[in-house]
């Protein structure tokens, strides 16, 4: 090859990089949109962070889909946190997806109850289940509204399971395709508390110590770094500005979920009735898995029966919160293979 020609080949390379480096920005440009929506309750609103590629205008219902939290950390905290691989929701927005999450009343950037600036013990749990279940409807009506659609996509995590599963086992007309990632169902054994006031405290040790459960202690760094505890914990902080100059910092969650553990789940009296789902499920969590251990996901999965088709995926090498550790990703990208695809 001449040198000439050397040169005009190295040109076009280069030029050709460029354009797609400036493809590749121009799909990955993010428009990020906050509200505050009615709940049911009144003078409580509900937060609501909304994404979406920024060329994009119009969704259809396949192309729609809202995130839940569990019982403890807002929703931001595993769906919008910028680890390595990005933000799950950064991830689906850049796939043409327009994406959301809520906090459910009392927890994140929702409306805090008075209640919640008082001791614990002089008011009883609030944001039970039912409420929450409600709260999503709420959420689910406004982002119909507001994209003039029909249907839309349900992502739940732990206590959100129960939530997204129950709002679709009433609503199923309203729900294109449900996931439930790392799903509650019945407790084998009682819960070890006796009282409980209005909500809990939680700091950061008692939060990474159960963080890591399950994870084998010779590889607790490499699959949940301490790097990316303290970036989580920020996060964690940053929504509640309150239980961030306690002394320690605390994050302060609503009771209701535990009251609802030892009421019903404990009793064997689940808050819905999975047969009543007539929407493609994905069950999906990681092997060490301590707080919704496997024997849960597989004994819903098989009440799963009035569904057209259901999936069930077990993640090798992680826990509960596989969703802010080293392999979020298979996470992510398999409940994004789940939504994305037609049958």
């Amino acid at each position: 090859m001449t040198t000439k020609r050397a040169i005009w080949v190295l040109f076009v390379i280069l030029m050709i990089s460029v354009w797609v480096i400036g493809v590749a920005n121009a799909a990955s440009k993010i428009v990020s949109e906050t509200f505050y929506v009615d709940s049911s309750e009144p003078n409580v609103k509900l937060y609501v962070l909304n994404k979406h590629a920024d060329d994009v205008k119009s969704f259809p219902a396949e192309k729609i889909v809202l995130f839940v939290h569990g019982a403890t950390y807002p929703a931001e905290t595993a769906f919008d946190l910028d680890l390595p691989g990005g933000s799950w929701m950064n991830y689906a927005a850049e796939r043409g997806y327009d994406t959301y999450m809520v906090d459910v009343r009392g927890y994140g950037k929702s409306t805090r109850p008075p209640a919640m600036d008082m001791s614990p013990n002089k008011n009883p749990p609030f944001a039970t289940t039912a409420d929450a279940v409600q709260d999503v409807g709420a959420a689910v009506d406004f982002i119909l509204k507001r994209r003039v659609a029909t249907k839309l996509n349900l992502v739940g995590w732990s206590w959100g399971t129960t939530i997204m599963a129950g709002y679709t086992a009433q609503n199923n007309d309203k729900v294109a395709k449900l996931v439930l990632y790392a799903p509650l169902w019945i407790l084998k054994s009682p819960l070890p508390i006796s009282k409980l006031g209005a909500y809990r405290a939680v700091d950061k040790e008692a939060a990474r110590k159960r963080g890591i459960r399950g994870i084998p202690e010779s590889r607790v760094e490499e699959i949940s770094p301490n790097a990316w505890g303290d970036i989580w914990w920020d996060s964690v902080q940053a929504s509640d500005p309150v239980g961030a100059k306690a002394n320690p910092p605390v994050l302060r969650a609503p009771n209701g979920v535990i009251k609802d553990l030892i009421e019903l789940w404990a009793q064997g009296k689940p808050t819905y009735d999975p047969a009543n789902i007539r929407v493609p499920t994905m069950i999906i969590l990681a092997e060490w898995d301590q707080d919704t251990p496997l024997y849960m996901a597989q004994e819903l999965f098989a009440k799963l029966v009035s569904t057209p088709y259901k999936r069930h995926v077990i993640l090798g090498a992680g826990t509960h919160s596989i969703a802010v550790e080293k392999n979020r990703m298979d996470l992510i990208t398999q409940v994004q293979q789940f939504l994305e695809e037609h049958r």
